[in-house]
C-alpha cells in the first residue's frame, strides 16, 4: 500500500470510535419505494429483544414473505412492525437467540426459515461480527483484510475492498457462516450441500465492473459478452458502419463488440455526470425525462450511418427507446441493438427492481415486436449459453429466472406463477410481491 494512503487511511481508522463497524448504500427494493420511505429504510437496522441481545445488521436482497411469518414475529416481540425485509432478518435472528440457539442456530433458523435472497453483516451487543449468504448464495458477499492483517472486513463487491487497499481472502459460499475474530476469519458451513444460483444479472449490470468474482474482473467477462453477440450475428455486423454503447454499463460490451467486429467505436453517446437520478428505479411519469436528460448524443458523429447500440439488457426498454429516439433526430441511418443480457421474460424477487410482468418489454413480447416498440431495426440478445460459458459458471450455479422463468426458491417460483398468470389475464400484478395481507 502506498504510504500516503496508508497515512490517511490511519487516520480515519483513529478517528471512529470503537473496534468494529458497517454500512449500507443499498436503497430499499421491498415494500414503498417513495423519497421518505428510502430514507426510513437506510440500514444498518437495530433490534433487541427485552433488555438484551442487541443486534445490528446490514442486509443486501429481498425476502418473500408470508402472514405467517410476520405473524411468528409478532407472537413473539411485542410493538413488533414490519417495514422493510431487513426488520424481518433481524427479529429473525434475534428470535433465535431469544430461544437460546446461540450465533449458529439463530442464522440456521434464519437460512432455513426465509425464502429469497440474502447476504447479511451483523454485530452482536459483544462486538461479535459476522456474516452469512442464503443457502443459494444469490448476492455477492466477500471477505478480506488490511495490508497489516489487523482489520478484517466484509463486503458486497471486491472493489470496496481494493478501495481501502485491502487484500480479498474469499467469497463467502452459499449457507455458510463466517465470524471475524483477533486471530482470522471462522468459517462455519451451515446448510450442507447447498445450491448454488448465483444472479447472473450481476455480471451483465448491477456490479461494478472493476469488481471480481471469482478470478476475473467483472468488465472482462462483459467484453466476452460483447464478443459473443457479434459471433453470433454476423450478418447485422456486416451490415453496419460503426458502433455505438449505452453508457455506462454498455461500454465494456462494446469494447468487446469493437475489438471482434473490427468496427469503429463511436464515443457519440455521453452521459451528463451531474445528473444523479437512476432511469432504473425512477418513477414511471419520470423515466422518460430522466434519460432525455442524462444521455446526450453527438449528432454530427451519427448522421447517416448505421449504427449497433450496445446495450447491457433490455428490461423495459424506455432507455434504449429514447436513445434511438435520439438517434433518428440526429440523421442515423438504421439502428440495431445488441443486448449482451438473454431475453429478460419474468421478474426478479430477490432484491433487482423489476417486481412485475407487467413492466418488462419482453415479458410477451419477441425480439422483432420490441424491435418496433422501441424503434430499432433489429434487436439480437447473447445466448444463455454463450452468456454463462463467458461468465465460467454452469447454467446449474446461476439464478436465470428473469430469463428462464424458473426460481432456485420455491415462494419466488409461486409469487411467479401466480403474478403471471394475473398478467396474462389482465388483473393488476402487487407491485411489490412481498406484501402481505396484515402488514
Amino acid at each position: 500500500m502506498p504510504k500516503i494512503k496508508t497515512e490517511l487511511a490511519n487516520e480515519w481508522f483513529e478517528r471512529l470510535p470503537g473496534s468494529v463497524g458497517m454500512g449500507n448504500v443499498m436503497y430499499t427494493t421491498s415494500r414503498k419505494w417513495d423519497d421518505v420511505s428510502i430514507i426510513q429504510g437506510t440500514q444498518p437496522t437495530i433490534g433487541s429483544t427485552v433488555g438484551k441481545d442487541e443486534l445490528a445488521i446490514s442486509f443486501n436482497g429481498n425476502i418473500i414473505v408470508t402472514d405467517e411469518l410476520v405473524r411468528e414475529l409478532r407472537d413473539n416481540f411485542d410493538g413488533f412492525v414490519y417495514n422493510y425485509d431487513s426488520d424481518i432478518v433481524c427479529y429473525k435472528l434475534l428470535l433465535g437467540f431469544k430461544q437460546g440457539k446461540g450465533l449458529i442456530g439463530a442464522v440456521r433458523g434464519v437460512m432455513e426459515g426465509l425464502d429469497g435472497a440474502f447476504s447479511v453483516i451483523g454485530i452482536l451487543e459483544d462486538g461479535t461480527f459476522f456474516a452469512f449468504k442464503d443457502p443459494h448464495g444469490i448476492k455477492p458477499l466477500c471477505a478480506g483484510h488490511s495490508s497489516d492483517k489487523q482489520t478484517l472486513a466484509f463486503s458486497s463487491e471486491t472493489v470496496s475492498l481494493d478501495m481501502n487497499s485491502f487484500d480479498r481472502d474469499f467469497e463467502l459460499c452459499p449457507g455458510e457462516l463466517v465470524v471475524a475474530t483477533k486471530e482470522g476469519f471462522i468459517r462455519k458451513q451451515i446448510i450442507e450441500k447447498p445450491k448454488q444460483a448465483f444472479c447472473a444479472f450481476e455480471y451483465a449490470y448491477f456490479a461494478r465492473p472493476d469488481s471480481r468474482f471469482n478470478s476475473k474482473y467483472v468488465y472482462e467477462i462483459r467484453e466476452n459478452f460483447g464478443k459473443n453477440i457479434v459471433y453470433e450475428n454476423p450478418d447485422v455486423v456486416s451490415e453496419c458502419d460503426m458502433i455505438m454503447s449505452v453508457p455506462e454499463t454498455g461500454d465494456d460490451p462494446a469494447m468487446g463488440v469493437h475489438e471482434a467486429s473490427k468496427l469503429r467505436w463511436e464515443r457519440a453517446s455521453r452521459r451528463h455526470r451531474y445528473v444523479t437520478e437512476r432511469a432504473f428505479i425512477s418513477a414511471d411519469n419520470e423515466r422518460f425525462s430522466t434519460i432525455d436528460k442524462k444521455i446526450n448524443i453527438l449528432g454530427a458523429k451519427v448522421a447517416g450511418k448505421n449504427i449497433i447500440l450496445c446495450e447491457d439488457s433490455i428490461v423495459r426498454g424506455d432507455t434504449t427507446k429514447v436513445i434511438i429516439d435520439k438517434l433518428r433526430r440526429s440523421g442515423a441511418k438504421k439502428v440495431f441493438v445488441f443486448s449482451t443480457y438473454p431475453k429478460v421474460i419474468g421478474p426478479c424477487f430477490y432484491g433487482i427492481d423489476m417486481s412485475t410482468y407487467k413492466e418488462l418489454i419482453g415479458a410477451v413480447n419477441g425480439p422483432e415486436e420490441i424491435a418496433k416498440i422501441i424503434g430499432a431495426d433489429g434487436v439480437r440478445y447473447q445466448s444463455l449459453d454463450k452468456l454463462v460459458e463467458a461468465t465460467e459458471q454452469t447454467c446449474d450455479q446461476l439464478c436465470l429466472a428473469c430469463v428462464t422463468g424458473k426460481y432456485p426458491t420455491p415462494l419466488a417460483q409461486e409469487k411467479a406463477d401466480v403474478n403471471k398468470e394475473k398478467f396474462l389475464k389482465g388483473y393488476e400484478e402487487a407491485k411489490r410481491v412481498c406484501e402481505t395481507k396484515e402488514a
